[in-house]
């Protein structure tokens, strides 16, 4: 009987933390240095979540690893709702393929929502001697092993817009990673490396100010905010395929009522006109009206996992 109180005392313990939530600001992790895709699309959602929730969303960059050091921190968070991480399809997915000693597997995050879909694109260096895909892959296919390409590290979703564009095309190239997407970017207007992979929220401005020349996007359809960018298929790569996603994730054991708040803060983020305007300024597209469940986002974690370790094996 004793149990049986201490557990019913528990639970409204528990219901009355969740009502209050949330009565201080709620810190959002994100894996990546500060300027990249998912630092933008973090920055974007979490004002307009944290006005939905009457408090600040404090965005916390946890560079290394290709995200998997940051998704461990946030992994051993408590599990109260003030601590919540944006991951994609390389943190959340081809991590545990690449880092299989790693101190957190999928179940140890409870998801909250996908707040975004991302298109990968492969950018050169302005001077680059090379401006379609069949050039590029001409030149590659004479110099094997002498182009580099950038992304934000090793298990990041650029990493994999790398190897996707790398095993699609049949070339050999060296892939060099960063700490983020906007140190490799650098690089790449610099002249420093040869170009970039990534996603459209963190270089197609570099493109329309031409500091980079866009190749191709791995998308099926081509993006507004870029019309001259041919897409995989008409470069004549439509093995390419780069779409990815961005969603919230916050550590196993969060009450449901806090996720389902969170939630909810997330799908009226989204849904504002000023997240929806960031992001056609990014060529970012929010989910559509079906896609703001959790369960829809578990979908992809599930999917992707299988996914990249088919893609990622030796």
């Amino acid at each position: 009987m004793l149990r049986l109180l201490a557990a019913v005392a528990a639970l409204f313990v528990t219901a009355a933390h969740a009502q209050e939530f949330p009565k201080h600001p709620i810190t959002m992790i994100v894996p990546f240095a500060a300027g990249g895709t998912s630092d933008v699309i973090a920055r974007a959602v979490a004002d307009q979540m944290g006005i939905a929730l009457g408090q600040s969303i404090i965005i916390e960059n946890v560079a290394g690893a290709g995200g998997s050091t940051a998704l461990a921190r946030a992994a051993r968070a408590e599990p109260d709702g003030y601590t919540i991480a944006i991951g994609n399809a390389g943190t959340s997915a081809a991590t545990y393929t690449i880092y299989p000693k790693l101190p957190f597997t999928p179940d140890s995050f409870t998801p909250i929502a996908m707040v975004a879909k991302t298109f990968g694109i492969i950018a050169l260096r302005k001077d680059f001697p090379a401006n379609t895909v069949k050039e590029f892959i001409a030149y590659a296919k004479a110099n094997p092993g002498k182009i580099n390409l950038g992304h934000a590290g090793i298990g990041s979703s650029n990493f994999l817009i790398c190897k996707s564009f790398v095993q699609a095309a049949g070339i050999d190239v060296t892939l060099v990673g960063y700490r983020g997407a906007a140190p490799a970017l650098t690089d790449a207007i610099g002249g420093q490396i040869d170009g970039v992979c990534d996603a459209a929220a963190s270089v197609s401005q570099s493109i329309e100010g031409k500091l980079v020349k866009g190749l191709v996007v791995g998308s099926t359809v081509r993006l507004a905010t870029l019309p001259d960018l041919p897409t995989s298929a008409e470069a004549g790569l439509p093995e390419f395929e780069a779409q990815g996603w961005n969603g919230l994730f916050a550590p196993k054991g969060t009450p449901p009522e806090i996720i389902a708040k969170l939630n909810a803060a997330a799908r009226t983020a989204v849904e504002s006109d000023q997240v929806k305007k960031r992001f056609a300024d990014l060529s970012t597209v929010p989910p559509d009206a079906g896609e703001h469940a959790p369960e829809v986002l578990q979908q992809l974690v599930t999917r992707d996992v299988e996914k990249y370790r088919k893609l990622l094996q030796p």
